[in-house]
């Protein structure tokens, strides 16, 4: 769980993201040609991608839907009718020296979503983050450069020993969705937990699988720092080459002060895109930063413009699942969990169908998601599956959970079962033979034999020694096989012992 941390200073930092999500198609945005990952250089590709003379891209109508819906759970306004543009930039990555995105008429546009920390106390803090825009565009190449000293920034890759540079165009023509956000993030921090919340709405959707190491999440940061209570942004910078959240988190606090220090140094901020360096754990000047005039935007002639119908936006619409905010919301407003279990609960969206659907069984909500996010997440993480992957159904754990709550078996006994309750095992079977004594009229007599058989610890215990009472206890459990109620032998135990 993300925790809010408050820090005075007489700056404060002003945050946006610009966030790549690869779109999981099939097929690339404008062609035919294959999506799939780690494939040989140069094999997913074809002439419309290579930016050959005389062909003609065509929109790859997935891309167009995925793009909608992300747009629909973003709360942003879908427009009736966009475009494509042409951005203008000369890169040995870009077969065509252009990059067809959008430019002043996106897809969508003015939306939010929301982001949450938890206080010192473990209380929710909540706070919206607006969404500029969501556009389409297609991905670049990428470079590998051998021989070069430093970061490498984008989609490229730096090896040592040589002095050239390759390029794979197998990410030419790949679907993406850039999602800029409003300046409205004030710390590494928050900006992590937009970035996270990001990746579970897209994986949610099932429009993303939002794997950073592949790539298919890139986030850019944009930051600048001012005097708390000047209304002027400052000086803007950009950082790249992130690869996980906690790096976008350290490289934002790493920013955060450089920044102040050179302020106060007296030096002056400058325009510039920044890379970071996850070995030396700093910023290091990449370029100069570009204003949109340098990519000399047009319409793209090739591309009609779009326009989405009501009835398709709202078939689009209806097909949303349950985001995990509204999840959050209603785990802990409705079923009472804390924001630790519903945060843990709803990270993935499989989980939250296996949770639900046990509730829905008979199973105690609490008991449930104590169950899946201690021992059944403990499986889980030592075996490296999914919940999908286990034989342990929902509707089952539901039927151990009141088991439980019955009396017919104790907690001990279900977790010593739940090897083979993962298994496949039905409740039925792994507990066959096992139902806890409730009787006392059974009880009784193996406490009073047990009491007989241990006099030394029985006068010790009248002398003053009560601990030994979990020593009894204990005693009646192993002689019953863990099968007497532990409720009814402490009190049955004590009585006796007082007696």
């Amino acid at each position: 769980m993300t925790t809010a941390t408050t820090v005075k200073t007489e700056y404060e930092a002003i945050i946006g993201l610009e966030t790549h999500c690869q779109l999981s198609t099939n097929t690339k945005i404008f062609s035919n040609s294959s999506t799939a990952f780690g494939s040989d250089p140069n094999t997913n590709i074809d002439p419309v991608c290579m930016g050959l003379p005389g062909v003609l891209p065509v929109l790859n109508q997935k891309v167009l839907e995925y793009a909608v819906k992300a747009g629909l759970a973003l709360n942003c306004q879908i427009a009736k009718y966009s475009k494509f543009d042409r951005k203008q930039y000369f890169y040995p990555d870009l077969p065509k020296n252009y990059q067809i995105s959008q430019y002043d008429l996106p897809i969508a546009e003015h939306g939010w979503l929301e982001i949450e920390l938890v206080d010192a106390e473990g209380n929710p803090i909540r706070k919206r983050i607006g969404i500029t825009r969501l556009h389409m565009e297609e991905d670049a190449g990428k470079l590998v450069h051998a021989g070069s000293v430093g970061e490498a920034s984008r989609n490229e890759t730096r090896l040592s020993g040589s002095s050239y540079s390759l390029v794979d165009y197998n990410r030419a023509g790949i679907p993406l969705v850039e999602i800029v956000s409003e300046p409205d993030l004030r710390s590494g921090l928050e900006a992590a937990e937009y970035a996270e919340e990001l990746r579970r709405i897209v994986r949610y959707l099932g429009v993303s699988d939002g794997n950073m190491e592949q790539g298919s999440l890139r986030c850019d940061v944009n930051i600048s720092v001012r005097p708390v209570g000047r209304k002027e942004f400052g000086t803007k910078v950009e950082i790249k080459n992130m690869n996980s959240f906690s790096a976008i988190q350290r490289a934002i606090d790493y920013e955060i002060e450089r920044q102040i220090a050179a302020i106060e140094a007296g030096d002056r901020i400058i325009q510039e895109t920044r890379l970071w360096q996850e070995g030396a754990q700093c910023t290091s000047s990449m370029r100069v930063k570009e204003g949109s005039s340098d990519y000399r935007y047009f319409p793209e002639p090739d591309l009609a413009p779009i326009e989405v119908s009501n009835v398709q936006l709202e078939k689009w619409r209806s097909e949303l699942p349950e985001l995990p905010a509204q999840k959050r919301h209603h785990y802990e407003s409705e079923l009472g969990l804390s924001p630790y279990d519903a945060r843990v609960l709803t990270e993935d969206r499989s989980i939250a169908e296996y949770f639900e659907t046990a509730i829905a069984s008979g199973a105690n909500p609490k008991a449930a998601a104590n169950w899946i996010t201690q021992d059944i997440a403990a499986h889980l993480n030592k075996q490296k599956l999914t919940i999908t992957q286990i034989a342990l159904t929902p509707t089952n754990l539901a039927d151990i959970i009141t088991r439980i709550e019955t009396g017919k078996i104790s907690n001990a006994q279900a977790k010593q079962k739940l090897p083979d309750l993962l298994s496949g095992i039905s409740p039925e079977k792994a507990f066959a033979g096992l139902e806890l004594i409730t009787d006392p009229s059974v009880l009784e007599p193996i406490v009073d034999e047990v009491i007989a058989a241990n006099p030394k610890e029985l006068e010790k215990y009248r002398n003053g020694n009560t601990n030994l009472k979990g020593f009894f206890v204990g005693q009646v459990l192993k002689k019953t096989e863990k099968r007497a109620d532990p409720k009814l032998t402490n009190e049955l135990v004590e009585k006796k012992l007082n007696a």
